[in-house]
C-alpha cells in the first residue's frame, strides 16, 4: 500500500489540524460544496462543525489511530479517542472523507454517541439550541 498519496496527505492534515485545535488548517482541506455528517452535527461550513472543538479538546487526552484507508477520491479513518479520566471515555471512531481535486468536499464521522449525552446535557444548550422564554 502506498502511504505518501495526495489523498493521504489532505485527510492527515485535516485530521492532526483539528485533534491539535488549529480550525484554520484543518478547514483550508475543505473544498467547495463541503458537507459534514456527525450524530450530533450536520454542516456545509467549512469551520461549523469545529465550532465546539474548544470544548472536546477540553476533555480529550489522545487520539489512537487503528487503520487508515485510502483511495484517489476518497479515505476511511479508524481511531480511538481518549477522553480524560472524569469523562471515562474511550470512544472508537470512523470518519469517511470524500475528496475533489485534492480537498475534502464531504465527511462522515460515525460514532456511538451514547457515552456523550451526559457530559451534552450538563454543558447546557448549544446555540442551535431553542432555549425558552421565562
Amino acid at each position: 500500500m502506498t502511504t505518501h498519496t495526495p489523498t493521504r496527505h489532505t485527510v492527515r492534515t485535516y485530521h492532526e489540524a483539528r485533534f491539535r485545535g488549529d480550525v484554520a488548517a484543518a478547514a483550508a482541506q475543505t473544498g467547495e460544496g463541503f458537507l459534514f455528517r456527525s450524530p450530533f452535527i450536520t454542516s456545509d461550513s467549512p469551520t461549523g462543525h469545529l465550532d465546539c472543538l474548544d470544548g472536546l479538546l477540553g476533555i480529550v487526552t489522545g487520539t489512537e489511530l487503528i487503520s487508515e484507508l485510502y483511495g484517489e477520491t476518497e479515505a476511511t479513518l479508524v481511531y480511538d479517542i481518549h477522553a480524560a479520566p472524569a469523562a471515562g471515555i474511550t470512544q472508537r471512531t470512523a470518519e469517511h472523507f470524500r475528496l475533489q481535486d485534492g480537498r475534502i468536499t464531504a465527511i462522515t464521522l460515525i460514532f456511538d454517541s451514547a457515552p456523550w449525552q451526559a457530559i451534552m446535557a450538563a454543558a447546557g444548550p448549544t446555540r442551535d439550541e431553542v432555549i425558552p422564554s421565562s
